[in-house]
């Protein structure tokens, strides 16, 4: 129910009555909310963008697309504004009659059918199974779980993914700090952990997992004592990580294993590689050296390279080192190929802001081994600094070098994390103050927006006592007399809440689930604003004393908006309390 979609198909009528006919494209036609007050409700591009093709000056194109949205019942005012804008302020009867719509479509409303139900893989956190999730991690892993559930909102079948990074150097440093631990927790005396083995006391509890299990029979095992502490101490990990999720009500539908790629009778990245030499893009040749800092996985010789450079990448790149072993760039391919195998066309990857230099190559990948049917989009979330008042928070003794998710959640709760993770753009660094999101003001938002949604139930806990002869169900409220809705700021909060399925369905489209958060605090701000109002003007308030039928209309309202709240919070993962403290 995108009210900005009728409209436009409406103005893109008017339009072909206005140029009889003149051919046009009008599919770039658009009607938005206005962006400035005292320029009406609304406005649409559609002289502007018309004029050039048919060589036509705007402010005439506009002057004959006015006079045919005149005559539109719906329409109250129209005006033709600068060198063809055209504006118009709808007819108060047409916002009442949407906030019934809002009411009978309750919690559907704003969710769309676009996405048709195609199948869309998500993948995010992805966090090194090397120790807790700290604050960074929190970051990516909100953002991706608010993407996936707005995806869902805009009617795609989405798939919430989890790639474990469990092969490759990273673990086997792992699998030497555990057996240090081991030796620990045997009654050896370690002193300070060696430079480049993993600190954090967090792998204590994995040594003595070891010792309760094997006893010193490690010590004399060789090699294949660091394969069991590498996959005890991954185990372990990844059951610290699955806690530092749910403690962010984050649930992922699949948990990828990098080593399943080549594991189990399975070389994935071998036939990624085929699939990639069978469309003529792998060839023997010699990089160029990389300009400033070197790549891990360059080298100077003769070597297996992967066209990328075909699909926008800046250089091609290496597949097989000189051991034989394969880069890891090439079992980012594998296992992207393997997410086409399993029927995904969209993929989307939420990375930390040290991983943007591998944007180009991923996206290649994937146009390469799919053919071209398949795309990546890939939201880089930049830092998150934290303060304490102002200052900045000093590092997590339990990790040894970063503050863990776990200990932000703990200390604010879920819900501020939620919220402010997602409460700027992914790609802008963002500061989060301890103090300040948790205050009870307007300058908190998440505070701000969950106290719009507890005065809303606040209205209707005030009707159930002062005007009992009401019924405030939402069937009843659906066929209250709304036409008693007509001011300034009664008409101004419909206008917001029609606002909303356009947000969902730019914001699915842009992947960009801020947008949602920017909202609810703008509809919150009108909602608290309006309800100021009333303080001042008695006869504006929710529940009148002696007016039955106004307080329903104002009930009516009241509903939408707290409907509108609570959606909108779910898709960011965050409650919608009914009373606040």
């Amino acid at each position: 129910m995108n009210v900005f979609d009728d409209l436009t198909t409406r103005v893109r009528t008017a339009v072909r009555a206005a140029l009889g006919s003149e051919g046009a494209d009008l599919s770039r036609i658009v009607v938005e909310p206005a962006r400035e007050a005292g320029h009406g409700e609304l406005a649409t591009n559609a002289a502007m963008v018309l004029a050039k093709p048919l060589g036509r000056k705007p402010r005439e194109l506009a002057d004959a697309i006015a006079a045919e949205l005149r005559g539109d019942a719906d329409i109250a005012t129209v005006e033709v504004a600068g060198p063809g804008f055209i504006n118009l302020t709808l007819a108060p009867s047409f916002w009442q009659s949407l906030l019934g719509s809002i009411i009978a479509a309750d919690s559907a409303y704003g969710r769309s059918k676009r996405g048709a139900g195609e199948k869309v893989n998500v993948e995010y956190v992805s966090a090194n199974p090397t120790g807790p999730m700290h604050v960074g991690h929190c970051r990516g892993a909100v953002v991706g779980d608010a993407l996936a559930s707005l995806l869902e909102a805009n009617g795609y079948a989405v798939t919430r993914e989890y790639y474990i990074n469990d092969a490759g150097k990273q673990v086997e440093v792992l699998g030497e700090s555990a057996l240090l631990r081991y030796r620990e927790a045997l009654g050896e005396t370690i002193g300070e952990i060696p430079e480049g083995l993993y600190p954090g006391d967090y792998l204590v509890p994995v040594g003595q997992a070891l010792a309760q299990d094997y006893g010193p029979r490690l010590l004399n095992m060789g090699p294949e004592a660091l394969t069991i502490a590498r996959d005890t101490a991954v185990a372990m990990m990844m059951e610290m990580i699955r806690g530092d999720l749910a403690a962010l009500n984050i649930e992922h539908d699949v948990f990828f294993s990098e080593r399943s790629l080549i594991e189990g009778g399975t070389d994935r990245v071998a036939e990624a590689i085929q699939a990639l030499q069978a469309r003529g893009l792998i060839y023997e040749g010699r990089l160029p050296p990389p300009k400033g800092q070197v790549e891990p996985d360059w080298e100077d010789r003769e070597q297996m390279l992967f066209r990328s450079t075909e699909f926008g990448d800046d250089v091609d790149r290496p597949l097989i080192k000189s051991d034989g072993s394969y880069t890891y760039f090439a079992s980012d391919i594998a296992y992207h190929y393997d997410k086409y195998l399993r029927g995904f066309r969209q993929m989307i990857d939420v990375w930390g802001a040290d991983h943007g230099g591998y944007i180009k190559r991923v996206q290649a990948a994937v146009k390469a081994v799919s053919g071209g049917e398949a795309a990546a989009d890939v939201k880089i979330c930049q830092l998150v600094n934290l303060f304490r008042a102002g200052v900045p928070v000093k590092m997590s003794k339990r990790s040894g070098n970063f503050v863990t998710l776990r200990e932000v959640v703990q200390e604010v709760g879920v819900d501020p994390v939620r919220f402010m993770m997602v409460f700027r753009r992914n790609d802008a660094p963002l500061d989060f103050d301890f103090q300040k999101v948790t205050e009870q003001s307007k300058d908190n938002p998440v505070f701000y927006v969950q106290y719009a949604h507890a005065r809303t139930c606040s209205v209707f806990r005030q009707a159930a006592w002062e005007a009992p002869d009401v019924d405030a169900s939402a069937e009843a409220l659906g066929r209250a007399e709304l036409a008693r809705l007509v001011d300034s700021g009664e008409i101004g909060l419909i206008r917001r809440l029609a606002e909303f399925p356009r947000v969902i369905e730019s914001a699915g489209e842009a992947h960009e689930p801020h947008r949602i958060a920017y909202y609810l605090y703008e509809l919150a701000s009108e909602f608290h604003g309006h309800w100021n109002r009333g303080k001042e003007m008695p006869q504006l308030r929710f529940v009148n004393h002696g007016d039955r039928e106004s307080t329903a209309a104002r009930l009516a309202l009241v509903h939408a908006v707290r409907l509108v709240l609570a959606e909108g919070l779910a898709i960011l993962g965050v409650s919608a309390p009914v009373e606040m403290r």
